[in-house]
């Protein structure tokens, strides 16, 4: 990529920060290295099916991106440390130049595992003389703040690439030594209410947000209930029991036919052994706990299970409108537990629970721009506009997701037929 002539960051991006952009900056690359600490150089660089990328790639990638869009326009004379990076390295951005094959990820042997994290020392390197004057940290903080975010997806994806690689081995090997959860009673499934009206959703402010949740705009809704809580395993094993994945009238016709062209019989993760389920978890295989959140659910089967339940998902701005007064508290990477964790004891059954944290919540909407958004110029606007078609929206993040990383309107998207990511969800329905 040729060095862009602005000596400055694009437009349009959110202020930042910038006394303490540094220090945030080595600490999200610093939490990146930290959830490597107990791979071996072999996990690093296995890719099971292509969008599960390997472990050193998503190292060297998050570096190419302060390369790229910083270093290189920015640092008067930067050298690259291998030329040859730029192409192996990018991911989608087109407009940054040619990139190897997404699906390839996993042949690239070389550089080695060492001398990746040697590439990452040597950026972090000179972002720190880039950042070190005043003057160019004010101008240039709200673009390093997009990379920390980036970095901070990159980790999710980490932990779940991981998870995917080591589900794969015969072996089924644990990433950590994780203490599973107890089953507890959880309360009843309760309503919350919310009246019609017009509401205003998509962020507003002027601190950091992708350029896909906004513009701040207003929508009508209809009155709508939401379920105060996830939708957990045990209630999924009676949609299994009831031979949910063998009643087409429950699935959208799409969704009908991936189950008889893949032959779904469960979610993803899952087993059957003697009559007992089990799922791969990051600390090994387990027993399925009935009280935890249903984790790994496709779009098709949540909306086929909605509808067995005689509901359906929330539209994202459903979903917002009940989450945005609620603390952004919950389980998340943060924590340690790389897995969904059940509803505490105890739970009032007035109040909305596990809104942030534990799982990604499937809603309704299709992945689709607000009204008169427009995305970042230049390459930097490849980060999301050009992926809405075909896909919806997932809100509150996970036990994958940093808490620093998360807000109210942050609009996570996958396909319908996706489920490696830690995806679940929570009913609603017409009131």
């Amino acid at each position: 990529m040729e060095a862009e002539s602005t000596s400055v960051a694009p437009s349009g991006l959110q202020a930042t920060d910038a006394s303490t952009i540094a220090e945030r900056y080595h600490t999200v690359r610093s939490f990146t290295e930290t959830l490597c600490d107990p791979l071996e150089t072999e996990d690093y660089v296995v890719q099971t099916k292509e969008n599960v990328s390997p472990t050193k790639w998503h190292l060297a990638h998050t570096s190419w991106f302060f390369e790229t869009f910083l270093l290189k326009p920015h640092l008067d004379g930067y050298e690259p440390l291998d030329e040859q990076y730029a192409y192996l390295f990018n991911s989608y951005y087109i407009q940054a130049g040619e990139r190897h094959c997404r699906d390839r990820r996993g042949y690239i042997s070389r550089p080695t595992v060492a001398e990746v994290y040697a590439f990452r020392t040597y950026v972090d390197e000179h972002m720190d003389r880039l950042l070190a004057d005043a003057e160019r940290r004010r101008e240039l903080a709200p673009l390093v703040e997009i990379g920390v975010h980036h970095e901070q997806q990159h980790q999710e994806l980490m932990v779940t690439d991981i998870k995917h690689v080591f589900s794969v081995n015969p072996l089924r090997p644990a990433y950590r030594d994780l203490a599973p959860s107890s089953r507890i009673e959880l309360p009843e499934l309760a309503w919350t209410a919310f009246d019609e009206g017009i509401y205003e959703v998509g962020y507003e402010g002027d601190g950091f947000h992708f350029d896909n949740e906004g513009p701040r705009h207003k929508t009508y809704l209809q009155p709508f209930a939401l379920a105060n809580r996830l939708v957990t395993n045990g209630e999924f094993i009676a949609f299994i029991e009831d031979d949910g994945y063998r009643r087409p009238e429950l699935w959208l016709s799409e969704g009908w036919a991936t189950v008889q062209e893949r032959d779904w019989t469960e979610p993803f993760y899952w087993e059957k052994h003697d009559g007992q389920w089990y799922l791969y978890t990051l600390g090994g295989m387990r027993e399925v706990n009935p009280s935890e959140p249903a984790c790994h659910i496709t779009y098709f089967e949540a909306d086929a299970f909605a509808r067995w339940a005689g509901a359906r998902l929330p539209e994202e701005k459903e979903w917002e409108v009940a989450a945005r007064d609620r603390p952004m508290q919950g389980n998340f990477v943060d924590e340690g537990r790389y897995h969904p964790a059940p509803l505490h004891e105890g739970a009032d059954p007035d109040q909305l629970y596990q809104m942030y944290g534990d799982v990604w919540e499937w809603t309704r909407s299709a992945y689709s721009p607000y009204p008169g958004y427009e995305p970042l110029p230049g390459a930097i606007g490849e980060y999301n506009g050009k992926f809405m078609c075909g896909q919806f929206v997932l809100r509150g993040g996970s036990c994958a997701t940093s808490r620093s990383h998360i807000r109210p309107t942050y609009r996570n998207f996958f396909y319908p037929d996706e489920a490696w990511q830690f995806m679940g969800f929570r009913l609603a329905r017409d009131v």
